[in-house]
């Protein structure tokens, strides 16, 4: 769902050598799926990259859309007029390009999801045997221990399309989870910080920066100072270098769609009697993460 920290997450996998990115698929939540597929295709463009991106669901499965433009801006990217239009996406829809190139990939490629999990659910609905056929699957949604971003509960991504968190979560995916808890922690940037990255001198560097504008605003509104988190590229880091996250627990998770809306319950203590299902990331290692995102904006 392409917006500013799912730009950042994009130009760290695209300036990535050692991976070959096969394909992007774009999903309606931060912003509508239209601007977030020009969004996408900005960013490809801007690395210099000839990935395909495909557009996908345009609403969550039984839910209206709410996006998070109060974060992000409108455009997802600020608002600080970027020319996001104009460009057209791969002309195979998301839901067969994710079936087609897993099934292409089986057994040996990475699915990272950064927004709702939409996409995702209608690939699992029309096939389930997609499961069985990814090598890993990185998740950036919900919380493995503390509150959530949209609810005292619930993280974004996962509040979004609930029923579609479900479904993926209740498949038989390789789940890795590093939640809103992990950003909040270890991808928080306060005005130094953030400054130093802009100081990287290159074009990627201002482009990630700058497009946190609407985020540091609200950032400003909520707490009195300067700062934007990254939690997309939490995910990305951890997915590109395993080793970044310090702490994982395998446990038992469950998609709460009703009484607390989104909420990942995560069963640390071990009490339901259930087979664990994800690998939930507590703990990743600060200067690494940033190590690695500097190295993405200055290579």
């Amino acid at each position: 769902d392409t917006a500013s920290d799912d730009a950042v997450a994009l130009v760290m996998v695209l300036r990535e050598p050692a991976v070959q990115v096969e394909a992007i698929t774009v999903v309606a939540g931060n912003v509508g799926v239209d601007q977030g597929v020009q969004n996408a295709l900005y960013t490809v463009e801007l690395c210099s990259g000839n990935v395909p991106v495909h557009r996908g669901a345009g609403a969550p499965l039984r839910r209206p859309l709410q996006t998070a433009q109060h974060v992000h801006g409108m455009d997802g990217m600020g608002d600080i007029g970027l020319p996001l239009r104009g460009r057209k996406p791969a002309a195979k829809p998301a839901i067969a390009a994710l079936l087609d190139t897993i099934g292409q990939f089986a057994d040996d490629i990475t699915l990272v999801t950064l927004g709702p999990l939409t996409n995702v659910a209608l690939a699992l609905l029309q096939d389930p045997s997609m499961a069985r056929k990814v090598k890993e699957c990185y998740v950036m949604g919900g919380v493995g221990r503390g509150p959530g971003n949209v609810t005292p509960v619930a993280e974004y991504n996962i509040w979004a399309d609930p029923e579609a968190a479900k479904i993926v979560f209740e498949s038989s995916l390789p789940i890795r989870m590093i939640g809103w808890d992990i950003a909040h922690t270890y991808a928080e940037f306060d005005a130094q910080e953030c400054a130093q990255l802009r100081d990287l001198g290159t074009e990627l560097a201002k482009f990630c920066v700058d497009i946190q504008n609407a985020s540091r605003q609200l950032h400003r509104r909520r707490t009195g100072s300067e700062g934007f988190t990254l939690p997309d590229p939490t995910t990305m880091a951890v997915a590109l270098d395993p080793s970044i996250a310090t702490r994982t627990e395998l446990l038992h998770v469950e998609i709460d769609s009703e009484l607390c809306r989104g909420q990942t319950v995560v069963d640390h203590p071990r009490v339901t009697g259930n087979d664990p299902n994800v690998a939930v990331v507590l703990e990743i290692s600060r200067p690494r993460f940033v190590g690695l995102l500097k190295r993405a904006l200055t290579s």
